[in-house]
């Protein structure tokens, strides 16, 4: 099962506007502390706020998404790791706009260190999802491969794996 909208799985139209919001409210953050103009702040509070909503509802989409993996597949786990974390990444998020407490104040050393670590691990998340997508062809084609081996492995994607394997690699 997956969520379509005109025929195309809207987890991975969604995801951009999260991604997109919360990685470019670090940067204007930057700018404010490299400029030391508040301005930044203001918008990068505004900018989280809707990286959250978005994050919370391409996340409502990728969880239909991942129920419909095949239970006992390598792309069952990869989909747990990639929803976890990113989980994890909209949880900073959310602390770090708590933590600023209102648009007009200057974020604290913690409020900015939650939303850097966020963006990193929105990196690790995004590969992840990478790896469901381009690798294991989930959501993509029909006759994906959920068991390609991992795509540092060196190993052709249709390549199936045993049961051995998936525990070595997972």
């Amino acid at each position: 099962m997956q969520a379509r909208l005109l025929g195309h799985p809207i987890h991975p139209m969604l995801i951009v506007f999260p991604l997109g919001l919360l990685a470019t409210a670090v940067a204007f953050d930057i700018l404010g502390l490299v400029q030391g103009d508040s301005s930044w702040f203001g918008i990068s509070y505004w900018m989280i706020a809707a990286g959250i909503i978005g994050g919370l509802l391409a996340a409502a989409f990728g969880l239909i998404d991942w129920v419909g993996i095949p239970s006992g597949t390598r792309a069952k786990t990869i989909g747990l790791l990639h929803g976890g974390t990113n989980v994890v990444v909209v949880l900073l998020f959310i602390g770090s706009w708590f933590m600023r407490g209102a648009p007009t104040n200057v974020p604290s050393s913690s409020a900015l260190a939650l939303s850097f670590i966020a963006v990193v691990l929105a990196l690790v998340g995004g590969w992840l999802g990478g790896e469901l997508v381009d690798r294991l062809g989930i959501g993509v084609d029909a006759g994906a491969n959920p068991n390609a081996p991992n795509s540092l492995s060196g190993r052709p994607a249709s390549e199936r794996e045993t049961r051995t394997d998936l525990r070595r690699v997972a």
